[in-house]
């Protein structure tokens, strides 16, 4: 594709600011000492209502939900609203539980999830395996980030036809090296000021797109008669029809349970949670659960994006010129609707909100490492300065090993194992969302049912074919249970219910040893604090809590 000086030009000057005041967030609530992952990995745990709406919705609405969410109905129509209708959901659940994980945090100084864990059940087993999870489900979202800023250059001709990988992959190498650099030296500060300009670009791009685009394809009616006529065509492939403007009655199951598992597997992810973690008071979490719904808004005009590049030619002829790579429509759709200046903030948007949640992720990745692998497996004693430390080497590695993902391995092994990463991280929700009401669950009956739904989800997904390709693996995360076609991930998860509770049953009658409890009732209503909040311990998180005490229900 022929190369857009004027767009580049616009999103370097945009990129270019968002450096500066990457860098200028290591001034901005300077703390004493920014070697304590309280300080680097939680921002000072001081973010009010403002800065936590614009952290979360940051890091949860990614590059890649402005690229895939529209890409999926511009394949298959109705199917890619499950996005919108999970995360109407989600917040009222996470408003019930997200407060209570905040205050034991609080009162433990717990700095990621596994920390929770091990605390709650006097496990390090345990720990150690939501926090590989945590971190494997992780590493292919930050490559997805990756993925969507690909799309974008990809348009702007950005390293044009030349078979030299390096220079084609170069712009997408600095970006990624700046980003790093301002991660290591601010923290969570970083993504955190940033996410301002990246929700103002997104906001500004959206309210453009769906009053401008409609008038120059014709309107609303044209845009939806487009759509309708091209997905009542047959797929070769499949012998069905290529998709349907709404869900009908053969994917009802497949949307209700995307939408449901997806609702609960979001906070689960360990970026999610250091959002939460980062808020300053209860009434943090629950104001931006109560208002970060707004957001949905935005994302159900970004979906719509996806019919309106099906009603422009020139979109639909770019996407099967590029092998029917859908992730090129929405970048495809502004190239050819917006003037190039307007074009250049459009990708500028999608850009900075791929380096957000990118950050965030590289950290919560980083710290679960830390806290939770390298301290519980190796050095128990590690300073406040060496944990920081080995977080801010390791939020490096964690972006160097996302950037080789994508350069090394085709495009479709990143969206596939994105579709596991969701299966998995599912799996830690009995451990960590159960265990804020419950103490009932045995730590081994947690651990085997872990386990057991980790191996269940993983084969079962290596078992679906990409449509209308039979023998190839991991071709979506969906499989038929008794008649119906459902998420693997709520399958998954109902295994896990059921083993992790005929286990604990047996444990418990056999009086196998439970672990102990090092929290208390009433760390889980605690609010700030009347003094400041401690620097980390030297030794691992929660251990100055009160051992042997139990929890709720004990």
């Amino acid at each position: 594709m022929a190369f857009n000086a004027v767009s580049f030009t616009v999103l370097v000057l945009l990129f270019a600011l968002v450096t500066v005041v990457g860098f200028i967030a290591a001034r901005w609530r300077r703390a004493e000492d920014i070697l304590h992952l309280n300080e680097w990995g939680l921002g000072g745990r001081g973010f009010g209502s403002f800065v936590t709406w614009f952290l979360l919705g940051g890091d949860l609405y990614t590059a890649y939900t402005f690229i895939a969410v529209p890409a999926l109905v511009f394949a298959s129509g109705a199917i890619g609203f499950f996005a919108l209708s999970y995360t109407v959901m989600v917040f009222p659940i996470v408003f019930v539980f997200a407060p209570r994980l905040w205050s034991v945090a609080r009162a433990h100084n717990y700095v990621t999830p596994a920390d929770y864990v091990r605390g709650r059940y006097g496990s390090r087993g345990l720990s150690v395996a939501v926090a590989v999870t945590g971190i494997l489900a992780t590493m292919p979202y930050i490559a997805l980030q990756l993925v969507g800023i690909e799309a974008v250059l990809t348009v702007m001709g950005v390293g044009g036809s030349t078979t030299n990988a390096f220079i084609k992959d170069l712009p997408l190498l600095i970006a990624f090296i700046i980003l790093a650099a301002y991660t290591f030296v601010s923290g969570l500060r970083a993504p955190a000021l940033i996410a301002f300009i990246k929700d103002t670009l997104i906001y500004l791009m959206i309210i453009v797109a769906v009053i401008y685009i409609p008038m120059r394809l014709g309107g609303w009616s044209h845009i939806f008669g487009v759509a309708s006529g091209h997905f009542a065509k047959i797929n070769p492939l499949t012998g069905k029809p290529i998709g349907s403007l709404v869900a009908t009655p053969a994917s009802e199951w497949a949307y209700a349970t995307l939408a449901l598992g997806s609702a609960l597997a979001l906070f689960m992810y360990p970026h999610a949670i250091t959002g939460i973690y980062a808020a300053k008071k209860r009434d943090v979490i629950r104001r931006n659960m109560a208002i970060l719904p707004a957001y949905s808004l935005v994302l159900g005009l970004v979906a719509l994006l996806g019919y309106m590049a099906l009603a422009d030619p020139t979109v639909t002829a770019g996407v099967a010129a590029a092998g029917k790579n859908a992730q090129l429509s929405v970048p495809l759709l502004f190239a050819n609707m917006f003037p190039s200046w307007f074009a250049g903030v459009g990708y500028a948007a999608i850009v900075i909100g791929a380096l957000v949640p990118a950050a965030i992720m590289s950290i919560a990745a980083a710290n679960l490492f830390t806290r939770n692998i390298y301290m519980d497996l190796f050095k128990r004693d590690a300073t406040p300065a060496q944990q920081t430390r080995v977080s801010q080497f390791v939020s490096l590695i964690v972006k160097a090993g996302a950037l080789a993902f994508v350069f090394a391995l085709p495009k479709t092994f990143a969206i596939n194992f994105q579709l596991l990463g969701g299966i998995w991280i599912l799996q830690t929700f009995p451990a960590i969302v159960v265990g804020l009401y419950t103490r009932w669950f045995h730590r081994w009956a947690l651990l085997i049912g872990w386990a057991a739904a980790m191996v269940y989800g993983t084969v079962a997904a290596y078992g679906v074919s990409v449509p209308g390709e039979p023998g190839t693996h991991f071709g979506g995360s969906t499989a038929p249970i008794l008649g119906h076609t459902v998420y693997i991930a709520l399958t998954a998860l109902v295994l896990n219910l059921v083993v992790t509770i005929v286990l604990t049953a047996i444990f418990r009658a056999a009086r196998v040893p439970a672990g102990t409890d090092e929290t208390e009732a009433a760390d889980y209503t605690e609010d700030l604090p009347s003094e400041p909040v401690p620097v980390l311990a030297a030794t691992t998180a929660g251990s100055a809590g009160p051992a042997g005490v139990p929890g709720p229900e004990g």
